[in-house]
């Protein structure tokens, strides 16, 4: 299986069209402003914590505490699609046998802070290796699939793209 990256499957629950246009290295972020965005809130988080970001495989993990696997977002705008990508890193971590239960920090535009919690279990397990697979064969078809315009499509990196 090729590597998917937390990136991908996040992609892959927000917009197959981007998920397919980013593995497939057309990349439009140098020009989003919210790309920026986070990119600076995880730098800013990484120079509070120096325990931030730790790379294993082709995951990014943004920080682990003693319980927890942590993921850090700027907004919850697309909550299902991060605990995806968190059940990914809590399964590569399951793989190398350390098993941590996932914690999500949103840090809303306000500084409010909110924080979901996620285990991997055996549901959730078998429904990624699905999802993965799904994954794989999308990233594999000759052209990607046609994008379905949402209100969330006018902040993509992709607008464009797309639409233009």
């Amino acid at each position: 299986m090729t590597k998917i990256t937390g990136t991908l499957i996040n992609y892959y629950f927000h917009c197959q069209t981007q998920m397919w246009l980013h593995a497939n290295r057309i990349n439009l972020e140098d020009n989003s402003e919210d790309v920026r965005i986070g990119k600076v809130l995880h730098e800013i988080n990484e120079e509070k914590n120096k325990t931030a970001e730790i790379s294993i495989d082709n995951i990014k993990i943004d920080k682990i505490t003693r319980d927890y696997l942590v993921e850090v977002k700027k907004s919850d705008s697309d909550p299902e699609a991060v605990k995806w990508q968190v059940l990914l890193y809590l399964y590569k971590l399951k793989q190398k046998g350390v098993e941590k239960k996932g914690k999500i920090e949103y840090i809303e535009k306000r500084g409010d802070k909110k924080v979901e919690f996620i285990e991997l279990n055996e549901n959730n397990e078998r429904e990624l290796l699905e999802v993965l697979n799904r994954i794989e064969d999308l990233m594999n078809q000759e052209i990607p699939p046609a994008p379905k315009f949402e209100n969330k499509c006018k902040k993509c990196a992709y607008f464009e793209y797309c639409f233009i």
